[in-house]
C-alpha cells in the first residue's frame, strides 16, 4: 500500500464505488477514522480485485500506511471477517478470504431465486419516476460498458439492483439480500471481468428493464434468473485462480 492508496481513498470516485461499503458494513457508526478508512481500502481492494484471495494482510503495514495503531486495523480487519471477506488464523497473519467452487454454486442458487422474486415485486410496484431513476443508471451501464471500464459498470449495476430492491418493498427480501451482498460483490465483480460479459450483461439488464417497463414480472423473473446463471457461468469458464485460492 503506498501514499498514492491512501489519497485514492479520499477521491470522489472512491466515495461513489464506497457506498455501498460503507452501508453494508455500517461504517457511519463507526467513530474512528482509521477503522473506517482500513476496512474501505482493504474491503474495495478484495472486491476489485486488487487484493487476491488468500493474499497475506499485514496489520504492520496496514497501521504504518495509514498512520494509526494497530488496535483500529484489528477491528477493521475482524470486521470484514464477520462478513467473510477475510480469514483469521490463530498465530498467521490475516488473509483475503477464499471462495470454493461449491460454495460459490450455493451462493448463485440461491441469489438468482432472491432476484427473480425482486423483479417480480418491482414490475409491479414500479411508478414512473422508479422506471426514470432505473433508464438513467442504465445509460450510464451501458457507457461504461462501450468504453470497458469494469469498475464504473460493476459500481453501476450494484447501484441498479439496490434500486431494485427499495422498490420492490419487501424488508425481509431486502435483508437476506444485505446478508449474501458482500460475499456476492466479489463474484459479480469477477464475473464481469471474463471476456464478453460486459456486452452479456448490458444486454441483459436491458431486458429485464423492458420486461419491467411493461409490468411482466414473470418475465422480469425469468430474465433476472437466467443472467445469474450466465454470470455463474462466466466465473465457471474462467480462470477459477483468480476468484479462488487453495
Amino acid at each position: 500500500m503506498t501514499r498514492a492508496d491512501v489519497t485514492w481513498l479520499a477521491t470522489g470516485t472512491t466515495q461513489d464505488r464506497s457506498v455501498e461499503l460503507v452501508r453494508l458494513l455500517k461504517l457511519s457508526e463507526r467513530r474512528e477514522p482509521a477503522v473506517v478508512q482500513v476496512a474501505l481500502w482493504v474491503g474495495l481492494g478484495i472486491i476489485e480485485g486488487r487484493l487476491r484471495p488468500g493474499e497475506d494482510l499485514n496489520s504492520v503495514e496496514l497501521s504504518h500506511r495509514f498512520n494509526c495503531s494497530r488496535t483500529p486495523v484489528r477491528e477493521a480487519l475482524m470486521l470484514l471477517e464477520s462478513e467473510g471477506l477475510v480469514e483469521i488464523r490463530a498465530r498467521k497473519r490475516p488473509r483475503v478470504a477464499a471462495f470454493t467452487l461449491e460454495r460459490v454454486r450455493e451462493i448463485y442458487y440461491v441469489r438468482q431465486h432472491l432476484l427473480a422474486l425482486v423483479g417480480e415485486l418491482v414490475a409491479a410496484a414500479a411508478t414512473d419516476d422508479d422506471l426514470g431513476v432505473m433508464r438513467s443508471r442504465l445509460t450510464r451501464m451501458e457507457q461504461d460498458a462501450a468504453s470497458g471500464d469494469i469498475d464504473s459498470y460493476f459500481w453501476g449495476h450494484v447501484e441498479l439492483q439496490e434500486e431494485m430492491t427499495r422498490i420492490a418493498g419487501n424488508q425481509t427480501l431486502k435483508g437476506i439480500l444485505d446478508s449474501l451482498a458482500l460475499r456476492t460483490l466479489i463474484l459479480r465483480h469477477a464475473s464481469l471481468a471474463q471476456p464478453g460479459r460486459l456486452s452479456a450483461s448490458v444486454s441483459d439488464q436491458l431486458r429485464i428493464y423492458e420486461a419491467i417497463e411493461r409490468r411482466d414480472g414473470q418475465l422480469a423473473a425469468m430474465l433476472l434468473e437466467r443472467a445469474t446463471v450466465s454470470a455463474l457461468g462466466a466465473i465457471e469458464r474462467g480462470n477459477w485462480s483468480e476468484v479462488t485460492a487453495d
